[in-house]
């Protein structure tokens, strides 16, 4: 069915739900929050509703147009290759993506990870910085608590976002090296709509 209103996707839950609203009260949108019944909400003060998502779906719906616009961390567009166009960074959500060691290890840089094990939820970035760095590791992948694989001796290291790195030092851990910084982005969708001119012109042309 096609849509005469303009469709944006931010984060469901994390901390990036709360920001992406207060970006869009920026805007002048009047956004409700979601409440728990319905992923769909309608702004009070345009035709715009807000959808409530998984953060690493969001790109999906912006890439298939289920979504016109959507608020998401960069380090997902770093991972994989979605057709979206990145129009804004938004100067929120800022963290890394790095490669930490144990506190106590033989682990001290790059170079000693030649051959080593590596876990991590973001294994086509990790991939591509170890071929830059030429360096021969093997891959983990898995999902969430990335940082207790070494303790439990799944891995040698870890490949993990940080945010004030406490999580890194709660569970004795170092980074010895950063693969990218992240903040949250604007994304858009590739299909071409009236609507979202009209939205562009009226709501982001003074933040582009």
């Amino acid at each position: 069915m096609k849509r005469s209103n303009i469709r944006i996707a931010i984060q469901k839950e994390g901390r990036l739900k709360e920001l992406s609203l207060a970006f869009l009260a920026s805007l002048g949108l009047s956004c409700p929050q979601e409440n728990g019944r319905t992923f769909l909400m309608p702004c009070a003060n345009a035709d715009v509703e807000i959808l409530y998502v998984r953060h690493a779906d969001a790109p999906q719906y912006v890439e298939n147009g289920a979504a016109d616009f959507a608020v998401i961390g960069g380090n997902l567009l770093y991972e994989n290759n979605f057709n979206v166009k990145e129009i804004k960074k938004l100067n929120f959500g800022i963290c890394s993506l790095v490669i930490a060691v144990p506190r106590v290890s033989f682990l001290k840089t790059m170079r000693d990870l030649e051959g080593e094990r590596i876990a991590t939820s973001y294994p086509n970035s990790l991939r591509a910085f170890l071929r830059e760095q030429k360096i021969n590791a093997a891959i983990i992948e898995i999902k969430g608590s990335v940082e207790v694989a070494p303790e439990l001796g799944l891995a040698d290291a870890i490949c993990d976002l940080t945010h004030t790195g406490a999580t890194l030092r709660e569970n004795n851990l170092k980074a010895i090296e950063t693969v990218f910084e992240s903040e949250a982005v604007l994304i858009e969708s590739p299909f071409a709509r009236v609507q979202k001119d009209e939205f562009r012109n009226k709501f982001l042309c003074k933040q582009l």
